[in-house]
């Protein structure tokens, strides 16, 4: 029996050009998002300037449509320790280059709170001239020795129920996770969009 048009697989609707330069991120949005939209990918140095978590992302995605000249979406990912109101929060990036895992977890060393907020912000764009729009998701944990694989950012030392990121299956990962809830957003946006 042939399959109509109605039965066939739908192809992505949407395309979003993720600017990042991060191959595991990478990965992780295209699990996310595919194929209800497609995730195409370009690598641009954009500069970060300092600020809140809405405010780095809201001028990566506007620097990023300028130089691209159309569609883009930007990420900007926080690890929040709540005893030390929020920090290294947006400048994750650069604490983990400059003192890993363990200068980590030293930075909570003196503090019975280790608990820590993993929150991840997206941007989207649709071309020049058109206002940012925010996307973010939140999940709650606690910052601890690293447990698993190192290869991913901070992920190591990030547990969430009992498990780091870093010892999570990819899949259990992408269905928790505070890039799956700013996605999550996001892909409710698209398909709103397409209603209206």
């Amino acid at each position: 029996m042939a399959t109509t048009a109605a039965q066939a697989p739908s192809a992505a609707r949407h395309t979003v050009n993720f600017i990042t330069g991060n191959a595991n991120k990478l990965v992780e949005v295209k699990a996310i998002l595919e194929p209800a939209i497609q995730v195409e990918n370009q690598e641009l140095d954009l500069i970060e300037i300092q600020g809140t978590l809405e405010e780095v992302t809201l001028d990566k995605c506007r620097r990023a449509t300028d130089l691209i000249q159309g569609p883009v979406l930007v990420e900007d990912t926080s690890l929040c320790f709540n005893v030390l109101d929020g920090l290294p929060g947006p400048y994750i990036k650069w604490f983990m280059k400059s003192i890993g895992h363990a200068g980590l977890n030293n930075l909570l060393a003196a503090y019975e709170d280790k608990s820590a907020k993993a929150v991840c912000t997206f941007a989207y764009s649709p071309g020049p001239g058109h206002e940012p729009i925010i996307f973010q998701g939140v999940t709650d944990g606690k910052i601890v020795p690293p447990r698993g694989p190192a290869s991913f950012g901070w992920d190591a030392i990030f547990e969430y129920q009992g498990q780091t990121y870093a010892e999570m299956d990819k899949v259990e990962k992408n269905k928790i996770s505070h890039r799956f809830k700013a996605l999550e957003k996001l892909q409710a946006w698209f398909a709103n969009e397409m209603m209206s």
